[in-house]
């Protein structure tokens, strides 16, 4: 890997030289002043340019190299700076079932599947798997949440596979590290709530306590800090609901009230990042049908059912915008194998489903997701 490594940076100082020459990113290295010598023979600039170019896959031996990559591959400003200059990459990671380990009770027989987080790139429709949160060695919460922050993976919620008790557990993982770490613990239980992720902070709304009371309330999370605060309540409760952002905005869609279980509403409570208010839109969701992990934004900006977009997307459909694209998973019916697709959204109504190549182990069902710039 070392080898590949310094032939990688070889080659590209070559076209990192032209780059530079020519100010192709307008770079501003002052931020950077304190790296020197970052590649042995190569001004400061050129060798930043040389690892900004290094693909995210070769990271983890790139931090081995010296204590100088290591901290600068690290550093909150080398990662804002391989997204200013366009050299970060979208993916998406999925609270999976775990194919490669199946569970078995000797007096029961099977048991549930347990979960994991796996890492589809639909740039190279590569499938790899994010490390086990060291807290849960056997499988992850049923039922948890995923949001992203500045190329962080937020993971919270869900319950626990052997009680059923929900739990407030949040955990951070940093992809410039590889690494967990554990967070502040969610303020309150709740349940298939909605979540989504904005200027740099995680929102969390609806969802029901411990008792299945549907909830109102609404707290958003800052990984940096690891703080939570309050976000005012929402206009009405809102259980089993759907995250969504749009542009500067929370989208919390249908759900319903404690005393109408499963009797889905049509409208979608907004939450205004900037501002912190909330207001109600009416008519933009089908009555009576649940929004969970199947919720997208179509090219006119309207809300759209991802389930019945193809014949096999009728039974746990799950998809997760990334860019104009989503990446959708689902079957026919109960206990058919789950197909993976990729759909353009701009392309309107004349989007295409185009089928996905699924490694083996990696085609179980998905119950959640989020999109990651790492």
């Amino acid at each position: 890997m070392m080898t590949y490594l310094t032939a990688y940076i070889s080659i590209n100082a070559t076209t990192a030289g032209s780059s530079c020459s020519q100010n192709t990113y307008n770079m501003d290295f002052s931020i950077f002043i304190h790296f020197n010598d970052l590649i042995p023979g190569l001004p400061t600039d050129l060798g930043l340019e040389c690892l900004t170019r290094l693909p995210h896959s070769a990271h983890r031996v790139a931090l081995r190299v010296c204590r100088q990559w290591h901290h600068l591959l690290q550093s909150d400003q080398f990662y804002a700076h391989r997204k200013k200059t366009g050299r970060t990459r979208r993916v998406t990671c999925l609270v999976q079932a775990r194919q490669d380990q199946p569970r078995h009770d000797k007096l029961t027989g099977s048991l549930p599947p347990s979960y994991g987080i796996s890492l589809f790139d639909p740039q190279s429709m590569a499938w790899d798997r994010v490390e086990p949160v060291p807290e849960y060695p056997f499988g992850l919460p049923l039922f948890c949440q995923l949001a992203s922050c500045d190329g962080s993976l937020v993971l919270m919620g869900g319950w626990d596979p052997a009680s059923y008790e929900p739990l407030t557990a949040v955990f951070v993982y940093d992809f410039r590290t590889s690494e967990w770490r554990r967070g502040k613990d969610m303020p309150e239980k709740r349940s298939f709530f909605a979540i989504g992720s904005g200027r740099g902070r995680v929102y969390v709304a609806g969802g029901h306590d411990e008792n299945k009371n549907a909830l109102r309330s609404a707290w958003t999370y800052d990984p940096r800090r690891d703080e939570w605060a309050g976000v005012g309540p929402m206009g009405r409760e809102r259980d089993e609901c759907e995250g969504v952002v749009v542009g500067d905005e929370f989208w919390v869609v249908s759900g319903y009230g404690t005393e109408r279980q499963g009797m889905f509403d049509g409208s979608v409570e907004v939450l205004d990042l900037g501002s912190g208010q909330w207001r109600e839109v009416n008519g933009v969701w089908e009555e009576g049908r649940c929004p969970r992990s199947c919720v997208g934004v179509g090219k006119d900006g309207k809300l759209v059912n991802f389930r019945g977009f193809d014949p096999g997307l009728k039974v746990g459909v799950c998809g997760v915008a990334i860019g104009s694209n989503v990446v959708l998973s689902g079957s026919e019916y109960e206990e058919a194998a789950h197909g993976f697709f990729l759909v353009d959204m701009e392309e309107g109504q004349n989007r295409k489903l185009k089928s996905i190549s699924v490694a083996e182990g990696f085609s179980g069902l998905v119950q959640s997701g989020c999109c990651v710039e790492i």
